[in-house]
């Protein structure tokens, strides 16, 4: 069968009018403001391949740092047809919907422990995803009667995460990382993958991390069953969970 391909959708940054490439940067550089730090911000965007770059905001963070604001023109175009995006592939359900297909096919509560691990002290994430009031109008897992949610909070040492995940049966393990300095999530993330994995428990339970720079593709790298990026609710995470879980457990039973 030959393969389909898609008519090309070459799309550029759109400011003032279709197709003008404007952008807006923003970065910090090591210097002190003077009119030295501001021309070698606007060489920079130069050399970052931006046109035309201005120098719209400047301001200083203190000794020896500068903020700048710089507008530019973006000479580069991405034909969008041309790309494939790793998703996870599976129906996104109402609350109802989730608790009905948990009790079908699991009789009884879903058990999902959440933290936010090791150094990393946001809990805006794992608080929208787990706690009752959820965000945005969208409940989060405690609301859902035949889910059993527990949220661990913020700074949650793996060790600490894995033990509790053994003591309470946890089906899904959820786990949120906005610290990014040097990549730490990437080092955290992994260290909880390979904990599991050494208590033969990675296959037991289904394993989820959101984040604003998690995507599904780094979290199948690292490990895990699924990312979610920002914009995800708890519908999102609890669908997909039901999901693998009956594709691994009771596709499994199937065979047997």
């Amino acid at each position: 069968m030959s393969e389909i391909k898609l008519p090309e959708q070459w799309v550029k940054p759109y400011g003032d009018t279709l197709g003008d490439g404007r952008v807006q940067l923003s970065f910090t550089l090591p210097v002190s403001l003077d009119e030295t730090a501001k021309e070698g911000a606007k060489r920079l965007a130069l050399q970052m391949g931006l046109e035309e770059p201005a120098v719209v905001h400047a301001e200083s963070m203190g000794q020896g740092f500068s903020f700048f604001v710089v507008y530019g023109q973006c000479k580069y175009q991405v034909d969008l047809s041309a790309l494939q995006v790793a998703k996870p592939e599976f129906e996104v359900l109402d609350k109802d919907g989730i608790n009905a297909k948990i009790a079908k096919h699991m009789g009884r509560r879903m058990v999902v422990i959440g933290a936010t691990i090791e150094t990393d002290a946001h809990t805006v994430g794992i608080d929208a995803i787990m706690n009752m009031k959820g965000y945005n109008g969208h409940k989060g897992l405690e609301s859902y009667h035949e889910i059993r949610a527990l949220n661990l909070g913020a700074q949650v040492d793996s060790e600490v995460l894995v033990a509790r995940a053994i003591e309470e049966k946890a089906d899904v393990i959820l786990v949120s990382q906005v610290v990014t300095q040097k990549n730490i999530h990437l080092d955290n993330l992994t260290r909880l993958a390979d904990i599991l994995e050494a208590e033969g428990l990675r296959e037991k339970v289904v394993l989820i991390v959101g984040g604003p720079r998690i995507s599904h593709e780094l979290a199948k790298e690292l490990g895990y069953d699924a990312g979610f990026g920002t914009k995800t609710y708890a519908e999102d995470v609890a669908s997909f969970a039901i999901h693998e879980w009956i594709q691994r457990f009771k596709g499994a039973e199937a065979h047997v």
